[in-house]
């Protein structure tokens, strides 16, 4: 039997949840990518932090900060190429709170 997966930390949800093509004649597949997806790829190439600290701010391992980038860079090509949609949403994921530095965010203990 596998390990359950213990969430991963992101800093907050997204404010958007998908995109389309302009063509929206198109009827293309539509790639979902989930949550924690989104945020390694805003920590890695927005932020500009390695994997190895990705994987901390996420509270995962690097390997597995490695595959969610790697997934999720895959899925960015494939609509960015093929003009698929995106819908980003799910994943085993949980808000970061701010306690314990657990991640640069900035936000505080409530």
């Amino acid at each position: 039997m596998p390990r359950p997966t213990k969430p991963r930390r992101i800093c907050e949800e997204p404010a958007i949840k998908g995109f389309a093509p302009e063509d929206t004649k198109l009827k293309a597949e539509v790639i979902t990518m989930s949550v924690d997806e989104l945020e390694a790829i805003r920590l890695i190439d927005i932020e500009g932090i390695s994997q190895e600290e990705c994987a901390l701010r996420m509270n995962v391992a690097r390997t597995t900060a490695q595959a969610i980038y790697n997934s999720a860079r895959t899925k960015t090509a494939k609509c960015l190429v093929y003009g698929y949609e995106l819908q980003i949403s799910g994943g085993n994921y949980e808000v970061c709170n701010g306690q314990g530095g657990c991640c640069a965010c900035g936000k505080t203990a409530q």
